[in-house]
C-alpha cells in the first residue's frame, strides 16, 4: 500500500498539449470543431448510430446538429476535458472521441473519460489503441494515477476498464444525478507502478503478429497481462 509513504522528488504533472498522438491504426488529434465537426457528427449520430452510446453520459444524444455544434464548441473552450478525435490512419475518417479529464497536476491525477466510439471502431483494434495512446500520454505527462469512472449500471464500460487493465476500487453510491436519474459511480485506476506491465500488454496485443490475415486477434489482451513473457 502507498499510504503515508514519502514521495521523493515529486514534481507536478504537465498539462496535455495540442500534439497529435500517433498509433498504428489511429491517431488522436486535439478536437477542432471546424476540422472535425462533420466527421464526428457522422460517426456518433448517423446514419446508423449506436443506440446505447449516450445512455450513461451526462449529455446527448444530439439529433439536432446545431445542439451538437454547441456541445463540441463548449468542450473545446475548456482545457478540462481535453478532447481528442480518433482518426483512422488508413482512411482519414473520424471514428469517435475521448478525453483526458479530471486533470489535477498537483497530485498527478488524471482520468480517461467521455469515451464516444462510433460503430466504425467498436470491437476493432482502433478502440483499444486509442485508450492505449491516451493512457501512455497520461503517464508520460508525469501522472501517478490514471482513473476510469462510469455508471455502475454500465456493464460495457466496466468490462472495458477491466480488459484495459484498470483495477476496480469502489462504488460511490448516489454520486450524481444525471438526466434525472441516480448514478452510482464505479471507480477504477491504474497507478504508475502498474503501468509498465499494462503498457507491455497493450503493445504486445497491438503488435502485427497478434492479428491474423482477416484482422482478428490471435490472443486476447488479458492474456498478455496474465503471462507477459509467454
Amino acid at each position: 500500500m502507498a499510504d503515508s509513504i514519502p514521495v521523493s522528488n515529486w514534481k507536478p504533472a504537465q498539462l496535455p498539449d495540442g500534439r497529435t498522438l500517433e498509433g498504428r491504426f489511429v491517431r488522436l488529434e486535439k478536437l477542432d470543431p471546424t476540422r472535425h465537426g462533420d466527421g464526428l457528427y457522422a460517426a456518433l449520430q448517423g446514419p446508423s448510430p449506436d443506440p446505447k452510446l449516450w445512455d450513461y453520459l451526462p449529455w446527448g444524444p444530439f439529433p439536432d446538429r446545431t445542439d451538437f455544434d454547441k456541445w463540441i464548441s463548449a468542450h473545446t473552450a475548456d482545457p478540462d476535458p481535453w478532447v481528442y478525435c480518433v482518426v483512422d490512419k488508413a482512411t482519414g475518417v473520424v471514428d469517435g472521441s475521448l478525453s483526458l479529464t479530471s486533470i489535477v497536476p498537483a497530485h498527478g491525477r488524471i482520468e480517461i473519460g467521455g469515451v464516444l466510439f462510433g460503430t466504425g471502431m467498436q470491437r476493432t483494434p482502433k478502440g483499444t489503441e486509442a485508450v492505449y495512446l491516451l493512457a501512455k500520454e497520461a503517464f508520460e505527462l508525469g501522472n501517478r494515477r490514471l482513473e476510469w469512472k462510469c455508471n455502475n449500471e454500465n456493464a460495457r464500460s466496466k468490462r472495458a476498464a477491466e480488459r484495459f487493465g484498470f483495477t476496480f476500487e469502489a462504488v460511490f453510491r448516489q454520486h450524481m444525478v444525471l438526466k434525472g436519474k441516480n448514478r452510482d459511480t464505479a471507480w477504477y485506476s491504474i497507478i504508475d507502478s502498474e503501468w509498465p506491465a499494462v503498457r507491455e500488454a497493450f503493445e504486445r496485443w497491438l503488435a502485427e503478429e497478434n492479428f491474423d490475415k482477416t484482422g482478428q486477434q490471435i490472443k486476447p489482451l488479458e492474456s498478455f497481462r496474465v503471462s507477459p513473457t509467454s
